[in-house]
């Protein structure tokens, strides 16, 4: 959930560290293991921000980075790479890339720089989602209702995402569990429950209860006298 994410990147353990940390901060990440599928992932489809490997099969990283500056992309665009040299860096700066950042690197250090870029320019128009009493920044990941912040795990801000996205759409315990955990829901955790009830928590210090239950079906985000 959250800000859309674009990696491109042919290393498998690289790749598997960067989604899995990703997704734990309340990312939506998407992975192109080559350079022709990432160019084609960037150019059909809207991302927030682009993590893009220089050595790629295919189209290498700059070629990449290249053809969506000369095609008009304004999408912010981190290099994720092992050439250190400084002439490389300049050559990937002056290529159009908004950051630079070399292998091997600390995940706190990407986590950084990717909120960093999200935050560039005047784009907070198209990252604020409000439903109600409630909004969510996806650029800071701040989320308020009635004016005061929220403080919510990674994985409840994910679901709190996720309703947000589907406000009064009754939303079953399976495609939540999916979506938000990214895994099958086996109908016998009481994980999504456990969560949802921390959430409402939360929500409810600051008004009426939004996140209702629909026996049988699932749950559903709207403001009612009804629900449970």
């Amino acid at each position: 959930m959250g800000l859309r994410i674009l990696l491109v990147e042919d290393a498998p353990d690289i790749a598997d560290f960067v989604v899995r940390g990703l997704r734990e901060e309340g990312f939506t990440v998407e992975h192109a293991a080559d350079g022709t599928t990432g160019w084609h992932r960037l150019s059909t489809e809207a991302w927030d921000v682009v993590l893009l490997d220089w050595w790629l099969p295919g189209i290498d990283g700059l070629g990449i980075l290249q053809r969506h500056r000369q095609d008009g992309g304004t999408t912010p665009v981190l290099f994720l790479t092992a050439r250190d040299a400084i002439s490389d860096r300049v050559r990937g700066l002056d290529g159009g890339a908004d950051d630079y950042l070399c292998k091997p690197f600390a995940f706190e250090e990407l986590l950084a720089r990717v909120r960093s870029l999200t935050r560039r320019g005047d784009r907070r128009s198209g990252t604020i989602l409000a439903v109600a009493d409630v909004t969510a920044d996806l650029a800071s990941q701040r989320v308020e209702r009635a004016g005061q912040r929220l403080d919510l795990t990674a994985r409840e801000y994910a679901l709190l995402l996720f309703f947000l996205r589907h406000p009064g759409e009754v939303l079953s315990r399976t495609r939540i569990y999916e979506q938000v955990w990214d895994e099958r829901y086996d109908g016998l955790s009481n994980t999504l429950e456990v969560h949802v009830m921390e959430v409402r928590r939360k929500l409810e210090a600051h008004g009426p209860r939004l996140i209702q239950t629909v026996r049988g079906r699932g749950y559903v985000f709207h403001h009612s006298e009804e629900g449970s």
